[in-house]
């Protein structure tokens, strides 16, 4: 032995033990070769050495490797004292009482740990990890002293292989074993095996008791959980490592049965609000697992829709009620805006609970025209007492009146989008009584009414509303005269009307229809346009194409006939 060897077995021991963390046994230094240890990869032939010890691994029926399905990106990060594994060489074997994360690159250099982590873990003191022994009899010294040192304290007598799914790294941490039996049955279940198994063996109940996990599908999360089996408060981990990590710990706690474990992250989670990637993590999670705890029905109730006090049904059909009922007109933008939104079929969210029918959205149509139709009536001379006439001024009037005209167009924008408004193509046409009263009230409350024959003439001229020929021509034939009336009055109060698409849509739509109702329609414009101009809206486009369909393709498809 040289004097280097002899000074460094002189060297006091470095390591010490504490009242919480003396159940870690953990080391960064480059392990030897060791008989006990097996390979982690299949692939390299394992020596037979006569007092080779049996690894202990998890029952196939409680595999973990299918229910540890924690996502690898999670954007927490562990703060624990021990890094996160990368692959093994199949070349090298880790040795006892370590957990050495080992680059397959021989020619790698190990980064320098920082004391202040590995203190956390148990490791009150590291010395120069980096520098290599002087010779291999110093290292076999070394080796024999920490050993014998593991064994004395009686502390690090479980050895955990966690193997990452699909090659994806190793990790080896020795442990207590009574703590690890104490937090998960599963765990203790193994170790009373594999000590039952040492005795049957005539190994007198080896202290090290050896327990693979294969197929892990994140290293660093399981890791994160077994310390937490060590940790007094759990919860002041958490709200260190947030929602998203629970979730994660949740998952392998539930999975090795780790039972504080799983209250501590239900009570934290419980408590926290989540973002949706959050909650989608955690309804997959709860479709996987069964938790019987009051904490986990309080979860369940914030994920599940289904449940028989909230009343769900006809909830759409509330929410545009309220907001056709609406009396603040900041507030109501706001609300049409969002609802409006939420039952787009174009929209992110699950409607199955909270779609609106057909029938809910005519309903609200109709009652917002009997409204209308109320209303216009107090606008028109004659129709009401004089009494009932002072109730109102005329500008309250006329804000009522174009209250319910935004209530209908917002209502019809819905109908558009879920492709179910050519009912009110008819329901509108058929409006008798509103269409009476619309040439004896004042213009300023009249041209309100065509704004909403505006928004079927551009639905309808820019393809997005499709309906039978009879309900075109009802439509046209009904709303067609008052919106030449009322054109000069849109243009002046647009309220968000594009004029120019309104006119080349309406010439579209005219265009729809059998030439013979064309004529009618299209001779009447004329006289309206050379009578009052830019009054009127400008169809020329629309009326030069009819002319050449009606006349000159006629006369050529004349000529063609008689020959």
């Amino acid at each position: 032995m040289d004097s280097s060897a002899a000074h460094r077995k002189a060297q006091p021991r470095r390591r010490t033990a504490t009242k919480s963390t003396s159940s870690w046994c953990c080391s960064f230094k480059s392990p030897p070769k060791s008989p006990e240890t097996l390979s982690f990869s299949s692939k390299t032939p394992i020596p037979n050495y006569p007092s080779k010890k049996k690894h202990h691994h998890l029952p196939s029926e409680n595999s973990l490797s299918k229910s540890l399905n924690s996502f690898p990106s999670s954007p927490q990060s562990s703060k624990s004292g021990l890094s996160i594994v990368g692959r093994i060489d199949p070349r090298r074997i880790l040795s006892p009482g370590r957990v050495s994360p080992i680059d397959s690159d021989p020619t790698a250099e190990l980064p320098d740990p920082d004391p202040a982590k590995l203190s956390n873990v148990g490791i009150d003191e590291v010395g120069d990890l980096a520098q290599e022994p002087s010779s291999d009899v110093a290292q076999d010294e070394e080796r024999e002293n920490e050993g014998s040192e593991c064994e004395d304290e009686g502390l690090f007598d479980v050895r955990l292989s966690l193997k990452g799914k699909n090659g994806g790294g190793c990790l080896v941490l020795e442990l207590n074993s009574k703590v690890l039996g104490d937090n998960s049955s599963i765990f203790a279940s193994l170790i009373a095996d594999c000590r039952k198994d040492s005795r049957s063996s005539g190994g007198g109940g080896a202290r090290l008791c050896r327990i693979e996990v294969p197929e892990v599908e994140n290293l660093a999360v399981f890791r994160e959980t077994i310390e937490l089996m060590f940790e007094d408060n759990v919860t002041k981990r958490l709200i260190k490592v947030g929602a998203y990590r629970a979730i994660d710990i949740l998952e392998v706690s539930a999975s090795i049965k780790f039972n504080r474990g799983v209250f501590s992250c239900l009570k934290y989670l419980e408590a926290v609000p989540w973002t949706e990637e959050e909650e989608e993590k955690l309804r997959r999670l709860f479709t996987k697992f069964k938790f019987n705890d009051a904490t986990s029905s309080e979860i369940f109730c914030r994920l599940n829709l289904h449940d028989s006090n909230c009343p769900q049904q006809n909830l759409a059909s509330q929410l545009v009620r309220s907001i056709t009922s609406c009396s603040n007109a900041k507030a109501r933008n706001e609300l049409k805006t969002m609802v409006k939104g939420l039952l787009s079929k174009s929209s992110v969210y699950e409607k199955d609970l909270v779609d609106i029918t057909k029938e809910d959205l005519y309903s609200v149509s109709q009652s917002c025209i009997s409204s209308l139709v109320t209303l216009f009536q107090e606008a028109t001379p004659g129709t009401i007492s004089p009494e009932q006439a002072h109730k109102k001024t005329d500008k309250s009037l006329i804000e009522l009146v174009s209250w319910q005209v935004d209530n209908l167009n917002w209502l019809l924008e819905i109908l558009l989008d879920r492709h179910m408004a050519e009912d009110f193509v008819d329901m509108w046409a058929h409006q008798k009584e509103l269409l009476k009263m619309h040439t004896s009230a004042t213009p300023m409350v009249r041209y309100e009414l065509s704004r909403v024959s505006a928004v079927l003439f551009v639905a309808m001229g820019t393809r997005k509303l499709q309906c039978r020929a009879e309900s075109r021509f009802g439509l046209l034939n009904s709303w067609f005269e008052p919106m030449l009336l009322d054109f000069g009055w849109l243009q002046r109060c647009r309220k968000g009307l594009d004029v120019r698409e309104l006119e080349e849509a309406m010439g579209q739509a005219l265009l729809t229809l059998p030439l013979k109702q064309q004529y009618a329609l299209f001779m009447e414009w004329f006289r309206w346009f050379s009578k009052h101009g830019t009054e009127c809206p400008n169809l020329s486009k629309a009326f030069q194409i009819w002319w050449r369909r009606s006349f000159l393709r006629g006369s050529e498809t004349h000529a063609i006939e008689s020959r």
